[in-house]
């Protein structure tokens, strides 16, 4: 395991929240606005000098701000066109090639680790190319930024980058772990806008991937099968209605990579019941030491799968390996049987056909703590290398200290827990 030192840069300037301060500040901004390039194509110079203004603004600016370094229209364009790029990217995208495979967990708007990973792996290119395993936005200061970020690398190399789709990028996460209020936040009377935008753009981030056909990686991890009886049909009807077998933990049975190229995706909130299950369970599920599919009751929606499950699906798919995300250290400490999230990363399941990783990129987590003594974990990411991908290399590294100082959007004291004990009616009116 490769372990790079904790980078330590100067101390920034603290940012500070009064408008007479800011217009100095402005002025010392040593680049104007972000503008979208004329003819459209974005450049690597382009996509550093986002880099560059987004990590100077969250040391520099107000909040409230930022629209002076990213401008509406820009933020209009790029998730036009990133948009258009991802809607048309399958279900389960299929990486092939010759190149290195960088894979990353959450990162829950952790922008300045973010632009760490980034340099400390190698921007994406000829070389390497980067799986995103979902959970861009919600408990830290700067989802907007970090998701738009990860957007421009999509939209510049958009067959060297790829954006999973987590469990937070849907309606009902963002508006209870702080996306939504940082959006409004930041952009004032263009925030219902901005965010409605991304919430279009999150409905096309692919579900899943598989790597040189020897890795899965998907945000929670495995899904069912969706069995179905066709009902009868009156003559002349073209459409047969298709009603779900009742639904019991002893039916359950996994899922199929078709019947997962056909789950309807683009929803603000995968449903926890009815016939399109599927995409919650890869965004929600999560493993267990104890064999078997089960419903995941501790949060409300998705699966738990054992030991076995692993063995079945890498079997079935002469698979080598399963990375997914989804666990921080806050939910680690409580599933007994699975180890913790210290170090980033953990292997879950060692099975005959090969591993079961889950993967965390986002160290020091959360942000905002409630709890007497930080977590202080580390953030890791995967390296894999061709031809066979399936022997992962872990880089664990801690945070980018110190972070700017920053206000949390949600109430981290009444909300520690990640994602557990989720509220379907809440989700529901959220839908």
């Amino acid at each position: 395991m490769s372990a790079p030192p904790s980078p330590n840069p100067p101390p920034p300037p603290s940012p500070s929240t009064n408008g007479e301060s800011q217009s100095e500040l402005k002025s010392q901004s040593p680049h104007p606005p972000i503008s979208w390039p004329a003819g459209d194509p974005l450049s690597l110079e382009w996509v550093q000098d986002l880099m560059s203004k987004l990590d100077w603004a969250s040391r520099n600016l107000a909040p409230s701000e930022l629209p002076t370094v990213l401008p509406v229209q820009v933020f209009d364009r790029l998730v036009l066109v990133g948009s258009k790029i991802l809607h048309k990217e399958p279900n389960c995208v299929r990486i092939d090639g010759g190149s290195k495979v960088v894979v990353v967990g959450d990162v829950h708007g952790q922008l300045h680790d973010v632009l760490f990973l980034l340099k400390d792996a190698g921007f994406p290119g000829d070389e390497r190319l980067f799986v995103f395993n979902g959970d861009y936005v919600d408990r830290g200061a700067w989802g907007l930024e970090t998701f738009l970020l990860l957007l421009a690398w999509k939209v510049f190399m958009p067959e060297r980058v790829y954006l999973l789709r987590g469990n937070h990028e849907s309606k009902y996460c963002t508006s209870v772990y702080g996306f939504e209020k940082e959006v409004m936040t930041k952009y004032g009377d263009s925030g219902k806008h901005v965010y409605r935008k991304c919430l279009g753009c999150f409905e096309g981030l692919p579900l899943a991937s598989i790597i040189g056909g020897r890795v899965f990686t998907a945000h929670g991890g495995l899904f069912r099968c969706i069995p179905v009886t066709p009902s009868k049909r009156s003559k002349g009807k073209k459409n047969r209605r298709i009603v779900l077998n009742p639904d019991s933990s002893s039916a359950l049975s996994l899922g199929s990579l078709e019947e997962l190229s056909k789950a309807r995706r683009s929803v603000l909130d995968p449903p926890w019941e009815g016939l399109n299950l599927i995409p919650g369970d890869v965004l929600w599920s999560d493993p267990s030491m104890k064999p078997g599919l089960s419903p995941n009751k501790e949060r409300g929606i998705g699966l738990l799968w054992g030991p076995d499950c692993t063995e079945e699906f890498l079997k079935q798919y002469q698979l080598k390996l399963i990375i997914r995300s989804h666990e921080g250290p806050d939910a680690r400490e409580k599933r007994p049987g699975l180890a913790g999230m210290d170090h980033g990363y953990t292997i879950d399941h060692v099975v005959e056909s090969g591993k079961l990783i889950t993967l965390f990129s986002a160290p020091d987590y959360p942000q905002f703590q409630a709890t007497e003594e930080r977590y202080n974990n580390k953030g890791a990411y995967i390296v894999l290398e061709p031809p066979d991908f399936d022997n992962p290399e872990f880089h664990s590294f801690s945070a980018v200290t110190p972070r700017p100082k920053a206000n949390p959007y949600y109430d981290f004291e009444e909300v520690i827990d990640s994602d557990e004990e989720l509220d379907l009616a809440a989700m529901s009116s959220a839908s």
